[in-house]
């Protein structure tokens, strides 16, 4: 059966993007609209900028090249009359998904979402330039490489941050579908924000299922991962939740969980471990009981039975932590990588 799915699949490689299918509507689900969390007491290190046409990209200097994707290219700048440092996301001319990523942060305000302060034209005839708040600490990712796993203090921390990002984005109908460890940024501050919208949908309706296929393989649930075997569509917001519960694992062991350490992740072993292995879950003695049963209600196989955000933000991993303590472990681990 894996191997008759495998062959109709596009070539194997770990990240994916591919058109998206009709969306489909369905019932609503438990998981639609969380409540929105407090946001954390330190707010963006950034200048706000208004989104207004008097500014230009002339009025900002590159430093660095923060990072390179198909959609376009990030780099850090420095506003020439202020000094105010910002992330400039300068997407390409006949990207299909820049003008929705524009879209979506353009509606978004949330200390836990990263912030856009204007949309720029751009030089060449129909790129479009995101002016971003800069986050100093960059992704957890990189955290991550340079710290390797993290306590559980700084993940408690961490994953309450992301939750609350994800509520905001769920309570407007946004599914994020890219959920990874490279795409939570943090700031030395020790603030979490959920960024890069270039997958991402608005939901017609709160509760519509969704059919798109597109994002990072390796954190795809099994229903978006094999949505054939799940009647073509899924939950949009029960598989941010299985997303967001694989980064939390990788942040915890210090690498991608659901392979043996040293195994490539193509496509069949993807395939193999996501939608045909047993539930993703920690050994025995290698995290609190707090820790192995947050990711255990986030990596349900079966979505229907999967924790919603609401329900993730009220587990005792989250809010039972010390917030001064986790926040001061994961400024701390920002500060040293």
């Amino acid at each position: 059966m894996a191997l008759a799915r495998e062959k109709r699949l596009p070539p194997l490689h770990l990240s994916l993007n591919v058109p998206s299918r009709p969306t489909v509507p369905e019932p609503a689900f438990r998981h639609a609209n969380p409540p929105l969390a407090a946001p954390p007491p330190s707010a963006s290190a950034s200048t706000p900028l208004a989104r207004s046409s008097q500014f230009r990209l002339a009025d900002f200097e590159r430093l660095a090249v923060l990072g390179r994707g198909n959609g376009g290219t990030v780099y850090k700048v420095r506003h020439r009359e202020t000094g105010a440092l910002y992330a400039l996301k300068v997407l390409h001319h006949g990207d299909a998904a820049a003008a929705a990523e524009a879209d979506i942060l353009g509606r978004t305000a949330s200390p836990f979402v990263v912030r856009c302060h204007a949309i720029l034209p751009a030089a060449a005839p129909g790129d479009v330039a995101l002016l971003l708040e800069l986050a100093d600490g960059g992704s957890l990712d990189a955290v991550m490489s340079r710290r390797g796993a993290f306590p559980e203090p700084a993940l408690a921390e961490a994953a309450a941050q992301a939750l609350s990002g994800l509520a905001y984005l769920h309570a407007r109908r946004v599914v994020h579908l890219d959920v990874k460890p490279a795409n939570l940024l943090a700031t030395a501050a020790g603030d979490v924000k959920v960024a890069d919208f270039g997958v991402a949908r608005v939901l017609p309706r709160a509760g519509d299922h969704c059919a798109a296929y597109a994002g990072t393989a390796a954190y795809m649930s099994p229903e978006r991962f094999d949505p054939e075997a799940h009647g073509g569509s899924y939950d949009p917001c029960a598989a941010d939740v299985w997303s967001l519960g694989v980064s939390v694992m990788e942040l915890a062991v210090g690498r991608y969980p659901l392979l043996p350490a040293g195994q490539q992740p193509n496509w069949a072993a993807l395939m193999c471990a996501i939608c045909f292995g047993e539930a993703p879950a920690l050994p025995d003695g290698a995290a609190s009981p707090e820790l192995r049963s947050f990711l255990a209600a986030c990596l349900h196989k079966d979505y229907r039975k999967r924790a919603s955000v609401a329900e993730l933000l009220a587990h005792p991993f989250v809010a039972g932590r010390d917030v001064a303590r986790s926040r001061r472990a994961l400024r701390e681990l920002v500060a040293e990588a």
